[in-house]
C-alpha cells in the first residue's frame, strides 16, 4: 500500500471538503489506470463536523453553538453518523481497487470485506503500540467498552473508500456541544453522556500524536505516492462539489 504525499506545502489550511474530493479523486483516477496498490493517507483539519450522506443536518448538529465557536460542517459521502474534528485528532483514508476476478474483470469488492480490511489496518497498528483495541459488528474502534474511532464507507465506480477519525486528543467541550444525538439514541445503549461513550488514545499511549502518525503510516504502507500540483488543481476543482448548497443542504 501507498501513502500518498501532497506537494510541500499543499496540505496547509485546507479544508475538509478538500480532503474528501480527494479521497474520490484518488478512487476515480485508481480505476483508470492499471496499479494494482491500495492507497492511504492522513489529514488534520481545523474544528469542523462531518455528517453522513443521508443525515439531516439540523436534527443532528447544533447549528447555532457551531457558528457561534467557528466550526464548519461538511457533508461526506459516505454513510453513517457525524463525527466531529480537529487539530488534536486524526483523520485516516482507505483507498482500494476493485478486485480482478478469474475471467479478468474487476468487481466490487464487498462493503463487509473492505470494513474488515480497514479495521484489521486499525488494530494493527494500535496493538503494536501495545493497546488491546477491538473491533464492532457497528465498524467502531474500542478499547475496553469506549470508542476510539469510528470508520464509514462507500463506493464508487472500480473502487472503494473507506475512513475514519482516531480521536487521539479533542476539544471535548466541542464535540460534545456540537454534536447533539437524540437522547433515545443514548438511552438505547444504557448511557447517560457522549463522554462516557468514548475515550483518547493519548490516555493509553506515550508516544505523540505526530509520532503516532508516523508510526500508522510506517506500519501500513510501504512506498509513496506522491501528487502533482496538476493533481491539486484537479482535486481543487472537485471540492467545489462538496461546498455547494445543493450538496450540502441548507441549514
Amino acid at each position: 500500500m501507498k501513502y500518498v504525499v501532497l506537494p510541500s506545502g499543499q496540505a496547509d489550511n485546507r479544508e475538509v471538503s478538500f480532503f474528501l474530493a480527494m479521497e474520490e479523486y484518488l478512487a476515480r483516477r485508481m480505476a483508470d489506470t492499471k496499479a494494482d496498490d491500495d492507497l492511504f493517507f492522513t489529514w488534520q483539519v481545523d474544528s469542523s463536523v462531518i455528517f453522513g450522506r443521508n443525515q439531516m443536518v439540523a436534527s443532528e448538529v447544533n447549528i447555532d453553538y457551531c457558528r457561534s465557536h467557528g466550526i464548519k460542517l461538511f457533508r461526506r459521502k459516505s454513510g453513517g453518523g457525524c463525527v466531529y474534528a480537529d487539530r488534536s485528532n486524526v483523520m485516516l483514508s482507505y483507498i482500494t481497487r476493485n478486485e480482478l476476478t478469474a475471467d479478468g474483470l474487476r468487481q466490487a469488492k464487498s462493503v463487509a470485506f473492505t470494513f474488515n480490511t480497514f479495521m484489521g489496518m486499525l488494530l494493527l497498528v494500535l496493538r503494536k503500540m501495545g493497546i488491546e483495541a477491538t473491533g464492532t459488528s457497528h465498524n467502531d474502534v474500542m478499547i475496553g467498552s469506549r470508542k476510539v474511532s469510528g470508520t464509514a464507507f462507500y463506493h464508487l465506480p472500480g473502487s472503494s473508500v473507506a475512513h475514519a477519525t482516531m480521536l487521539y486528543d479533542t476539544n471535548m467541550e466541542h464535540m460534545l456541544n456540537a454534536i447533539t444525538p437524540k437522547p433515545e439514541k443514548l438511552q438505547a445503549k444504557g448511557i447517560q453522556s457522549v463522554r462516557q461513550r468514548i475515550t483518547l488514545l493519548k490516555h493509553h499511549t506515550s508516544l505523540s500524536l505526530n509520532e503516532f502518525m508516523q508510526l500508522v503510516r510506517d506500519t501500513l504502507c510501504d512506498g509513496e505516492q506522491l501528487l502533482t500540483t496538476a493533481d491539486v488543481a484537479c482535486i481543487e476543482q472537485m471540492e467545489k462539489s462538496y461546498l455547494s448548497e445543493e450538496f450540502i443542504g441548507r441549514m
